[in-house]
């Protein structure tokens, strides 16, 4: 099949046949040049570099390149389509540009993150006389830094442009990306108009910064929302850790027509995962199969992620088995959902598959094989992984991957090389690594060493509830009472309160949670007769309640109906007497189980011949046939 070269004259058309982009470009490379407008809109109409050089070839051929508003649109095609070199050349190549190629020039830099080029065009732009318009403030304004847009905030109201829309916008969008929230709100309410772009920028900047009051009563106010507005509002409770909210509003989307997309997807995903609603995730899962939502590796990700912080590993382990072109993060996806459930073994065998295939483990690879090594005691696994990390891998470890070290050397009780460890840092440790080694000391009765470690803290004003809930707890288990007052004392006056401890349970695609003593639940009167009947089966197979972990001074009957009611037992009871029996229970708590509700929990297990999965703080439990898959080491 013989074809038509492209710069030659080609045959005369046939009658009525459409003419092409393609066969257009033919001609623009001919003798016979078309006219101004037709290149122009040639130019316009180019989707491909190929086809683009092939039009800027034909104008130096016949000479146009030197036409103004061709060459403006060549500069604009060459940026839309990457080549912004090529974009500059032309620019810099023309004589007395005027402000649409300042313009143009700069919106391509500021769209390709290049601020600081921006901003010395603009700067040459003033330098040579041409005056800034509305298009040239909102181009600029998108990607410059904190301090130089207040310098052009100022020249926007010196020339006049202070109340032009996309000005404006740009501007709230400027101060929410520098975080000055009070500059973004009074910029936002001067605006005598709003459109949806600015309503959104606004919201936006609200749901980033956390401030979700306001940004749910900006949201409400909304009379047109499109995806990204439902987007950035479910996005910001899912990320400011208010999931429930999150599903909730996700349901008000779907009720409102409004269809989802990945980033929806994603965002509900991450809130089914925090709150264990593992019913709500597969229903999810579900919905993005029936609405041909493309399972991409992002969306893959996302639904092992899920799987693994619900319970469910075998879905995980599915939906990474059917991910084609597994990235790195996706095998680290996997990896850490074996570490959290204690799978050690399985973690670090996919550690060594993952390496198998050329892919180069992150820092994030990392923090899941030595998470994996803490959970199953690995002390020698552990620290050779640590130091392959900068010797064979040049991966600089992170506070993260010290805080996996001090809780493997913690659990295993090598407090002082731990201790060795934190001291020696290259980088500063913080509160929460402090507070895995007080855990430690804690774990280990080692008094001497929590002591120094929490008045170190306290030295430093480094200290937070966790410091004086865990030296507290010391005092208490040595029977020390007046330290234990010492510290509460320390505590109020310090203004500082301690979490209380908090569990859920999903039952018919709703979470309900339970606090200690609960008995807001409008079944509480079920409950608390469940709980009975559970003590009842307790005491007939020999269970003796954990007396000894009840750290307040008040005698051994208050203590036992002290552990009765602790908010895992609550979430327990509620799922023994709301779910068919066999029916596995997934239970989370947002603190570290307690030892008596982990051995009643297994001997329950038993009982009922039910799987109960528990997700604390820190891992996950499987408790089958009155065993957990912890081995009592956690």
């Amino acid at each position: 099949m013989s074809s038509t070269p492209l710069f030659t004259t080609p045959p005369p058309p046939l009658p009525y046949k459409r003419t092409t982009l393609s066969s257009t470009t033919d001609a623009a490379a001919t003798n016979f040049p078309p006219s101004p407008d037709k290149l122009a809109l040639l130019l316009d109409k180019s989707n491909s570099i190929h086809h683009l050089l092939q039009i800027h070839a034909a104008l130096l051929r016949h000479g146009l390149h030197q036409h103004p508003i061709i060459k403006f649109k060549l500069q604009r095609s060459y940026s839309s389509l990457g080549r912004l070199d090529c974009s500059l050349a032309l620019f810099n190549r023309t004589l007395n540009p005027n402000i649409f190629f300042y313009t143009s020039i700069i919106n391509a830099h500021a769209l390709h993150g290049l601020s600081q080029e921006a901003l010395f065009i603009y700067t040459r732009m003033l330098f040579e006389g041409v005056q800034p318009n509305e298009f040239t403030f909102s181009s600029i304004l998108k990607s410059c830094s904190l301090e130089h847009g207040k310098m052009l905030h100022s020249q926007v109201i010196k020339l006049g442009f202070d109340s032009d829309l996309y000005v404006k916008t740009g501007l709230v969008n400027l101060y929410a990306r520098g975080g000055d929230i009070g500059s973004a709100r009074l910029v936002f309410e001067r605006m005598l108009e709003k459109s949806l772009v600015s309503l959104t920028t606004m919201l936006t900047c609200y749901a980033k910064h956390g401030e979700l009051e306001g940004a749910r009563l900006l949201f409400d106010g909304m009379v047109k929302k499109d995806v990204v507005c439902w987007n950035v509002m479910i996005d910001g409770y899912a990320q400011h850790g208010m999931p429930n909210e999150a599903l909730v509003l996700f349901r008000r989307m779907l009720a409102a027509k409004a269809r989802p997309n990945e980033i929806t997807i994603l965002a509900v995903l991450s809130a089914c995962g925090q709150l264990g609603a593992l019913e709500s995730g597969r229903w999810l899962h579900s919905y993005i199969e029936s609405n041909d939502i493309q399972v991409n590796v992002r969306v893959a990700t996302a639904l092992i992620d899920m799987y693994s912080k619900c319970g469910s590993l075998e879905d995980a382990r599915l939906v990474f088995d059917r991910i084609r072109d597994k990235d790195v993060v996706a095998w680290n996806s996997m990896i850490v959902g074996y570490a959290l459930h204690g799978f050690s073994r399985d973690a670090l065998e996919l550690f060594h598959e993952m390496r198998r295939t050329g892919l180069s483990p992150t820092d994030i690879t990392f923090i899941g094989v030595l998470g994996a090594c803490g959970h199953a005691g690995l002390v020698k696994e552990g620290w050779s992984f640590f130091n392959a990390m900068r010797d064979e891998y040049e991966i600089e470890p992170k506070i993260e991957h010290y805080g996996c070290m001090v809780n493997l050397l913690g659990r295993a009780g090598r407090l002082e090389e731990a201790y060795e460890l934190v001291k020696n840092m290259k980088i500063e440790p913080d509160p929460i690594l402090w507070g895995a080694l007080l855990g430690a000391c804690r774990l280990h009765s080692n008094l001497d060493l929590g002591e120094k470690i929490a008045e170190f803290l306290v030295d430093h004003n480094l200290a937070n509830s966790g410091t004086y809930i865990l030296l507290s707890n010391m005092y208490a288990a040595k029977g020390d009472w007046e330290g234990v007052a010492r510290i509460r004392t320390l505590m109020k006056d310090s203004g500082v309160h301690k979490e209380p401890g908090c569990s859920s349970i999903e039952v018919n695609n709703r979470v309900h949670e339970f606090l200690a003593g609960d008995l807001k639940h409008p079944k509480s009167k079920e409950i608390y007769m469940m709980l009975v009947e559970m003590n009842g089966w307790l005491k007939a197979h020999g269970y003796t309640p954990q007396t000894d972990i009840v750290l307040h001074d008040i005698g051994d009957v208050q203590k036992e109906q002290s552990l009765e009611v602790h908010s895992e037992k609550l979430a327990l009871a509620y799922g023994l007497i709301s779910t068919q029996p066999g029916t596995p229970l997934k239970i989370v708590k947002n603190l570290r189980v307690c030892p008596d509700c982990h051995a009643a929990t297994k001997l329950i297990s038993k009982i009922t011949g039910r799987k109960i999965i528990m997700r604390d703080r820190n891992r996950f439990h499987h408790f089958v046939n009155g065993s957990c898959s912890c081995r009592d080491y956690w």
